[in-house]
This record gives structure tokens, C-alpha cells and sequence, in this order.
């Protein structure tokens, strides 16, 4: 059957009118959806016992709580959740002194097959719907405690615009979970036409994969740039002049000998300069079986002064999850193999 949770509010209005239902039935059905705890169209008790079992005999409330968690020393809870046809996918809550961030998944598996990432040797399997997107913020047990939300967990959003777009329309929308725009981000590998979309139509704040500056090097690891380079991504971006509120940042995992010397910061700053962003830097911890290895401290520390030195705004964004399945793709792997 259809599930409700993804429609907006048009979309459910159109649902009650649909069944012979008063047109603001819709909107207590988003309330009961997007505001409330509810699981069921039982408890929805504010509707007529006519109304719920007229729902229940076309529709699912498409909420679904995860199937397994994992948990973390340091507090990170990894979550997986069923999707379609027996697969899996993760959402991991990371709790801090000052905010809880909730990294949620776009799609089953990836076909961007970049050199370092765990989902893409899943290979893709499938986008996942508005609903199953929001449904690892509705169903999240922490739900109430969330303060931030980004896309940066299994697949590439902007290889799912549509169902991405629309998922986050609703989070944060007044008819939705209100979700603050400027508290969720979206992450991606650099697909252009996703991008203008996203930066036309959307207040959230993008994360940009680049991992390197130079053109056959960011190819090695990522093949995207054989079809996006990242040049015409800084400048699809210069073109569509986000506003002054929107954080622009470019996330850079240093890998050992690789892309880890002053050559790649020099570069990086040149082709950054005329954007406002910052460059998240990350530590990369090898996958199973991958000859690749992270940067020392020394390296990373060293690459983020020279950045700072040219007038780059540089972080090192702590490593959360290393005691558990921290690669993202990893426990849902693990979850498919057992399965099978």
C-alpha cells in the first residue's frame, strides 16, 4: 500500500479529498505525521473512526522504527533501518556538548564509485522515497534532542534531486518537522545540475566532496570529475550567488602521500579564492581491505595552517564512531551479507 509519510501538505489534502474526507483533514493528518509520535492511524484521535479505517485500508503511515543500532563509546548511535525489498540503510546520531546532528541516507548503495567510500562497493541498489528519508528523522529515537541534520550518509542526493528536494521541503516546512534551514546541510560529490537546483529552491547550507584540487589526481579518486569537474562546480556556484547566510564548505579527506603536501594547499587556496566557504578537513580511516591510509596529525595539522595562512577558513572535523562500524555503508553492509 501508499504511504502518507513524504506527502506535503497539497499532496495529503488531495489524500482526504480523494476518500470523501473534509479538505482539512489533510492537515491534521500532517500534524499527526510530522509533529506527533504516533505510529498508527488508530491514534490518531482527533480523526473519526469512519476516517482512520478509510486510511487504513488504502494507505500506510509509512513509519517504520530502525531495526538495529549500534553505539559508540564517545555516544554515536548508528541506526539502521529496512527499506525496500529487504535492503538497509543508516542514519548515525552524533551527540555533543552544545548540538545532536543526525547524518541521514539518499539512496541504497551508490554508482559514484569514488576510491574511498564503503556504500559505493554496495554498488546502488536504489533511490530511497521523500518519505524514506524523512521517516530517519521521524522515527529516530532522539528525535526530540536533534539539532542539526545533514545528508552525508549512504548515496549522493543530487543522483536523487527529486526525492531529495521534495524530502526537504518538508523537514522544513511550518507543515513539515519545521526544521531550521540553516541547520541542515547537504552533502555532495559535485553534480552540477542538482546543485543550481538546490541553490535556487532550497535555504540549506552544501557540503562539496572535493578531496583534491588537481584535475587527474580528484579524477583517480573520484570519477565524477571525468563528468563534472570541479572547476565548473566552483563556478556553477559563483554563478548562482548563494546568499551571504548560507554556509558553503568543501569537505577534504587527507590521504597519506597522496594529497597531504604544501603543492596541494597551494592549489587549493588559488582555486578557492574567489569563494566564500570553508574547507572541512577530515581524518581517513582506512576500509577493509583498502591499500589507502590516512595522513598523521602532523600532516593534517600542517595542511590546515597552510590553508589558514592563505586566508582559507579550515577545520578538523572530529572523528566520531571509531569503535563501531564508523564507514558509512559499513553496517548496512554487513546487515544485507547476513541476510543473504
Amino acid at each position: 500500500m501508499e504511504s502518507l509519510l513524504g506527502k506535503n501538505i497539497v499532496e495529503l489534502q488531495e489524500v482526504a479529498l480523494e476518500l470523501g474526507l473534509p479538505k482539512y483533514v489533510g492537515e491534521q493528518l500532517a500534524g499527526w505525521l510530522y509533529r506527533s509520535k504516533v505510529v498508527s492511524f488508530e491514534e490518531m484521535s482527533n480523526l473519526p473512526k469512519n476516517s482512520r479505517s478509510l486510511l487504513q485500508e488504502r494507505y500506510t503511515t509509512g513509519i517504520q522504527p530502525p531495526v538495529g543500532v549500534q553505539q559508540s563509546a564517545d555516544g554515536t548511535k548508528k541506526y539502521l533501518y529496512p527499506a525496500f525489498q529487504g535492503k538497509f540503510i543508516e542514519a548515525a546520531y552524533m551527540p555533543e556538548e552544545k548540538r545532536c546532528t543526525l547524518c541521514i541516507s539518499t539512496q541504497v548503495g551508490c554508482k559514484m564509485g569514488c576510491l574511498f567510500c564503503m556504500t559505493g562497493r554496495q554498488g546502488f541498489q536504489g533511490n530511497l522515497t521523500a518519505g524514506e528519508i524523512i521517516n530517519q528523522v521521524r522515527s529516530l529515537p532522539e528525535r526530540d534532542k536533534l539539532t542539526n541534520l545533514v545528508f552525508m550518509g549512504m548515496g549522493e542526493p543530487f543522483d536523487n534531486t527529486e526525492e531529495v528536494m521534495k524530502s526537504l521541503h518538508i523537514l522544513c516546512s511550518e507543515k513539515g518537522l519545521g526544521f531550521p534551514p540553516r541547520k541542515v546541510t547537504v552533502s555532495t560529490i559535485g553534480i552540477i545540475p542538482g546543485i543550481i537546483l538546490f541553490l535556487k529552491e532550497s535555504k540549506c547550507n552544501m557540503a562539496i566532496s572535493l578531496h583534491s584540487p588537481f584535475d587527474e589526481e580528484r579524477r583517480s579518486l573520484m570519477p565524477i570529475q571525468h563528468v563534472y569537474p570541479v572547476k565548473e562546480v566552483i563556478t556553477a556556484i559563483e554563478q548562482a550567488n548563494p546568499d551571504r547566510y548560507r554556509k558553503i564548505s568543501f569537505e577534504y579527506i587527507l590521504f597519506k602521500g597522496i594529497n597531504d603536501t604544501p603543492r596541494h594547499v597551494k592549489e587549493l587556496a588559488r582555486l578557492l579564492n574567489k569563494i566564500r566557504c570553508r574547507v572541512n578537513l577530515m581524518r581517513y580511516h582506512p576500509l577493509p581491505g583498502s591499500p589507502m591510509q590516512g595522513s598523521d596529525e602532523a600532516a593534517i595539522l600542517a595542511f590546515q595552517r597552510g590553508l589558514n595562512e592563505k586566508g582559507i577558513i579550515a577545520t578538523i572535523r572530529q572523528s566520531r564512531g571509531l569503535d563501531i562500524d564508523a564507514a558509512c555503508g559499513l553496517l548496512s553492509t554487513k546487515a544485507l551479507l547476513k541476510d543473504q
